[in-house]
């Protein structure tokens, strides 16, 4: 069976009519720059609030991570959160903690209010132990997150088997305020939604120039311009052009899935039975979920269009017959790649660079709940002025040094790694 190059999100969600370029002058309150989760709810939430709202997109929603997510709507960070009020201060931790801790109560809640068919699981997230090292990590974290009211538990013994349908794992951490849902679904829902709100959406519109004309700002693509006073920058690790340099401020990654055709039967219902997404404690991860046609979607951190069919299949057979050898042997349908963008600290970063201008790097992997909440944020600082219903205050720019060596260290670290997997030489 050929293994397509193609995104799974994209062939289960129905394709919208496109979107009209921008041609000719628009005046907006605001521009927001990117359709992807973060311009989208920054765009919804103002239009909602009544601000003229032009939005501009290179491609199409969701043609970046956005619509490449592995789909996991994640409470919190990488980082544990104690590390996070030690990084930067009690009351500024702290509040991120608790934002990013709601984080999917509020995508839960956009696509209720929307009705935003995405194949939405609220059942929680599995974070699974590989060695006892790993444990030992959940183990602190449950504990940690415990102390703050969230409903987690870590699942050890029969009740770990069960729930993730391995020998393999000897605990896993369950967040019951997580969840998963179809990304591309999820975004073309948002779109779908500012467009009924009365946003201008303008696709296949790039933007070359961004100016400052007096009190305004100009945002210049080929055919077109918005003259607003306030602008969001919202395309992420898919900037493109000269026109900012925000790419100086994260040093871009990938990460890669391959999903398998359908399975059935008593043994494919053995994986995951309660609906969770999930991912494990290796420094070079797996993500391993279900999709709601019953697919197994694995992933994990590289660049896989930059590898062959063959590799790729024999990286998923080796994570498969590891975690779940009684299912035999897996057809795989499809694989594609994503890009992140990564800080060195794994925190992400929010900028005013100046007046009316705002944008934010480093979500590190973590992009339907966090870049949902920065979204919202952003329009209620907007709407406010008041830097407080931020998750984080606005940061200086700095930018990352040697961003493209450590995206190339990275990048081989990975290989190395999925080619000691492909040999048997690691798992």
């Amino acid at each position: 069976m050929t293994l397509r190059q193609e995104c799974l999100w994209e062939q289960l969600t129905p394709q919208p009519p496109a979107g009209p370029e921008l041609k000719g002058e628009v005046r907006a309150d605001v521009c927001v720059i990117g359709a992807g989760f973060t311009g989208l709810s920054a765009a919804l939430h103002l239009a909602e609030a009544g601000q003229r709202v032009c939005l501009l997109e290179a491609h199409s929603p969701g043609h970046g991570g956005s619509g490449r997510n592995v789909g996991l709507v994640n409470a919190g960070l990488w980082i544990p959160p104690d590390e996070i009020e030690a990084g930067l201060g009690q009351e500024v931790g702290a509040r991120l903690n608790r934002t990013l801790g709601a984080a999917p109560s509020l995508v839960f809640s956009l696509v209720d209010r929307h009705a935003i068919d995405c194949q939405l699981r609220r059942e929680g997230t599995l974070h699974m132990a590989h060695n006892a090292r790993g444990q030992a990590d959940l183990a602190s974290r449950c504990e940690q997150w415990q102390r703050r009211g969230a409903p987690v538990e870590l699942l050890t013994g029969q009740a770990c088997r069960e729930a993730t349908g391995t020998e393999r794992i000897a605990a896993a951490l369950l967040d019951r305020r997580a969840g998963t849902l179809n990304p591309m679904g999820y975004t073309r829902g948002l779109a779908r939604a500012v467009r009924a709100l009365g946003a201008q959406l303008f696709e296949r519109s790039p933007v070359q120039r961004l100016e400052r004309q007096g009190a305004d700002w100009c945002v210049i693509t080929g055919q077109g311009s918005v003259v607003a006073p306030r602008v969001v920058i919202a395309s992420n690790a898919y900037t493109e052009g000269q026109w900012t340099e925000l790419r100086r401020h994260f040093f871009p990654g990938y990460y890669y899935q391959v999903a398998s055709r359908p399975l059935a039967g008593t043994a494919a219902d053995r994986i995951l039975p309660g609906g969770q997404g999930s991912w494990d404690t290796r420094q070079v991860l797996s993500s391993i979920r279900r999709d709601a046609e019953g697919r197994l979607l694995l992933g994990s951190l590289g660049n896989g269009a930059g590898k062959p069919a063959w590799f790729l299949r024999a990286w998923a057979d080796r994570i498969q017959r590891h975690y779940f050898p009684y299912l035999g042997k897996v057809e795989w349908e499809c694989t594609w790649t994503g890009c992140i963008d990564f800080t060195p600290d794994h925190l992400m970063r929010l900028y005013e660079p100046a007046p009316g201008l705002l944008a934010f790097t480093g979500y590190n992997g973590r992009g339907v709940t966090t870049g949902t909440v920065v979204g919202k944020a952003f329009a209620d600082f907007m709407q406010s002025g008041d830097e407080r219903v931020l998750p984080m205050p606005f940061q200086p720019m700095r930018a990352v040094a040697a961003a493209g060596l450590r995206s190339s260290l990275y990048e081989a670290g990975f290989s190395l790694y999925h080619a000691g997997q492909c040999l048997r030489v690691v798992i």
